[in-house]
């Protein structure tokens, strides 16, 4: 080996050496700006008032990209050929898509529903035919409590795909309660009880006004409805509590509900000889 080769061969070493050592000084260094700018872009998000779960979701993704981008700048700044690299993560990623297509959807979803926030925990909504208070809203599913104290994990993509009953939003409800009154007594009188009865709680609002309508002309009695509004986080216990006092009210004042009822008539065997065509 000649002299020149010699140097030339020391001159490469040293220059790979140098490539090597800049590489990890790079690696180091962006690993360290990138948890840097994750913590600045989670403060940010914070002072925009951003949610929570997003912005925890937001800042752990940009991290990993942020992770994934100073190891291949590293990688392709020490001499490693990161095409072949670039080409198995993108593989990777693919089958990992194919493979988690379910949990991205629910991702997906998850960060759908806490942008739009179509409601909020402690709304009581009704999802795909279950209802339920709302207890929390992750990534993957959120948790909805029944009144009997079960709860609910209903997975993000279902939710986004289902209609959305928000009992809640709008702050108040309104309580439609249904009562037969005979045929026989006047309408005016249970109308003013039943008004009467609204007027006394303070749960109910005074505007709009409560009122009585004729819902409905059952085979056994005249139906009346009570439409009154309340409170949406108070639904759950004016409506029982006007059922319990439209029944006391309602027999201190002999109003009668009447239980359901069939009139049938007995035709006599001579009746019915009498009304038989009679032959040729």
């Amino acid at each position: 080996m000649t002299t020149v080769e010699r140097v030339l061969e020391q001159v490469l070493a040293h220059e790979w050496a140098w490539r090597i050592l800049i590489g990890i000084a790079l690696l180091v260094v962006g690993l360290w700006l990138s948890r840097l700018l994750a913590r600045i872009t989670d403060r940010l998000l914070q002072r925009l008032e951003v949610d929570p779960i997003l912005r925890s979701f937001l800042r752990n993704a940009g991290k990993v990209l942020a992770y994934i981008v100073v190891t291949i700048v590293a990688l392709d700044f020490a001499g490693v050929p990161t095409s072949s690299l670039i080409a198995v993560l993108g593989a990777a990623g693919l089958a990992i898509g194919l493979g988690l297509k379910d949990s991205l959807s629910n991702i997906a979803s998850g960060v759908v529903l806490i942008m739009l926030r179509p409601f909020h925990v402690g709304d009581r909504v009704q999802i795909a035919g279950l209802e339920g208070l709302v207890d929390s809203v992750r990534i993957f599913q959120t948790r909805l409590k029944t009144a009997d104290n079960r709860e609910i994990l209903l997975p993000n993509s279902q939710i986004t795909a289902a209609p959305i009953v928000n009992y809640t939003a709008l702050g108040q409800r309104r309580v439609d309660v249904s009562v037969g009154i005979s045929y026989d007594i006047d309408i005016a009188v249970p109308r003013q009880r039943l008004l009467a009865i609204a007027a006394s709680s303070t749960a109910i609002h005074a505007a709009p006004a409560p009122q009585v309508i004729v819902a409905e002309f059952s085979e056994s009695s005249v139906v009346l409805q009570l439409q009154a509004w309340t409170a949406a986080a108070a639904y759950s216990d004016v409506r029982p509590w006007l059922l319990e006092r439209i029944l006391e009210d309602f027999r201190q004042n002999g109003i009668r509900i009447p239980g359901p009822q069939r009139e049938i008539h007995f035709v006599q065997a001579a009746s019915l000889s009498a009304i038989r065509p009679t032959g040729p």
